[in-house]
């Protein structure tokens, strides 16, 4: 049968059940003039996606069109909210049935599913704004990148400091040398999205309100365990589903010292702390990497450390602030003429005190991270955060995770092939295979 004489709605389900991308399927996102109305949707309703829906239909060119969410409560709540808007179940449904009526989505689901729900929308032409981490896995990371810009589409990942302008402002302090070529880096968090325990073996009776198999969705599925040992929040916790401290936490904190330094790929990696348990990511966390130089820092190379939990940079590297004390979450940047301590989130300080006491710089402005997203779409602008920034970011902090399973042991990154050239173990966690049935077309 010719498509021409197809009806349309099931055209679009064929299309997309094939995952082919067809022109007039994405006319609609890529032809948005500046006065046009958004039709957005969201996948996820509550906690960190309701967030985010709430500052993007806070846009007054904004319309809430649709929201998916495996969590029947949840869906109440945010029909409630937006009662002009529909509500699914099943993300899948929701692209296949509301294809023409939508430009743009937030993606702000658990990590694994991140990756599968924003290039299936982008498959459909859709501008996407992605929680962070970006992705679940480095593979995953590189093909949204990837096709994103082979599509011209409108991309912003969710770490909205960065675009505070206590995070902007740190950027461009050191871009304008004023701590010098810098040296070394120090990062880190005092979060603990790990556990040392097993993963009990019970099975719990599943909620009347969860739809468990579409939450676990392109994972193989587990059995479900109450008392919030997976939903809402634990997850991070876990590893087939989050990304342990570094992913929750790293693209935030990190994201400063990448932008600033104008860090690419690293060049090499050793965890230095301990290796994941069973299911479970560890906590402490201590991640050395290996970044080749750039114009901001010293030649050849510039080394950044990560830490996590109750680890902290060596007292001789916190002595360089002078008595003042480390915040919990943080940076410190050594550089040839002083040190710059970017708190999470706060304004930079520059040391020795003595030294800086009357310098004066320019504070940048903030910018608000969603609008900018909306706006770009409207052909206003670009994201400060597009896939072509955040995608390597991402990339380089997942790759931490992957240094954890192999404490102790140097790994080196060929980031054109996407392997570790001297471990197989290590590469064969750059990919995983997709639960059958739940297969993605372009991952």
């Amino acid at each position: 049968m010719n498509a021409c004489t197809i009806p349309r709605r099931r055209f679009v389900q064929r299309a997309f059940a094939a995952g082919v991308l067809f022109p007039f399927v994405a006319r609609r996102s890529w032809a948005v003039a500046p006065n046009d109305r958004i039709g957005h949707v969201s996948f996820g309703a509550g906690g960190m996606a309701g967030a985010d829906l709430g500052s993007i239909a806070g846009h007054p060119n904004v319309d809430v069109v649709a929201a998916a969410e495996i969590d029947a409560n949840t869906a109440a709540a945010f029909q409630k909210k937006f009662p002009k808007a529909k509500v699914y179940a099943d993300w899948r449904e929701l692209l296949r049935t509301e294809a023409r009526n939508f430009d743009t989505a937030n993606v702000s689901t658990p990590d694994h599913m991140h990756a599968p729900i924003a290039m299936s929308a982008m498959r459909l032409g859709k501008h996407v704004y992605v929680q962070k981490p970006l992705t679940h896995e480095v593979f995953e990371s590189r093909r949204l990148r990837e096709y994103a810009s082979s599509r011209g589409l409108v991309t912003q990942m969710g770490i909205q400091v960065h675009s505070d302008g206590a995070y902007r402002t740190a950027v461009a302090r050191v871009q304008s040398g004023a701590i010098g070529k810098v040296k070394s880096v120090h990062t880190w968090s005092s979060k603990k999205w790990g556990d040392t325990n097993p993963r009990p073996e019970r099975v719990d009776a599943l909620p009347a309100n969860l739809n468990w198999d579409h939450w676990c969705g392109v994972v193989e599925k587990v059995p479900y365990l109450g008392g919030g040992y997976y939903h809402p929040g634990n997850w991070r916790k876990r590893l087939a589903f989050g990304t342990g401290t570094f992913g929750d936490m790293g693209c935030h904190i990190y994201d400063p010292v990448y932008k600033a330094l104008a860090l690419t790929a690293p060049l090499s990696l050793e965890s230095q702390g301990p290796a994941p348990r069973g299911h479970n990511w560890a906590i402490n966390a201590r991640i050395r990497y290996v970044f080749p130089a750039t114009e901001f820092t010293v030649a050849p190379t510039v080394e950044v450390t990560w830490y996590d939990g109750d680890q902290r940079p060596p007292q001789a590297i916190a002595a360089l602030l002078e008595g003042d004390a480390l915040p919990d979450q943080g940076s410190i940047l050594i550089g040839t003429e002083g040190v710059m301590l970017i708190p999470h989130v706060s304004g930079p300080r520059l040391y020795p005190k003595n030294k800086f006491a009357g310098a004066k710089f320019d504070a940048v402005p903030g910018a608000n991270h969603w609008h900018q997203f909306i706006d770009a779409v409207r052909g206003k602008g670009r994201t400060s955060a597009g896939f072509d920034y955040s995608g390597p970011l991402t990339e380089a902090v997942l790759l931490g995770g992957i240094a954890t399973h192999f404490p102790n042991v140097p790994l080196q990154w060929d980031a054109a092939k996407l392997a570790f050239s001297n471990s197989k173990e290590a590469t064969a966690l750059v990919r995983r295979e997709y639960r059958k049935g739940w297969e993605v077309a372009g991952l």
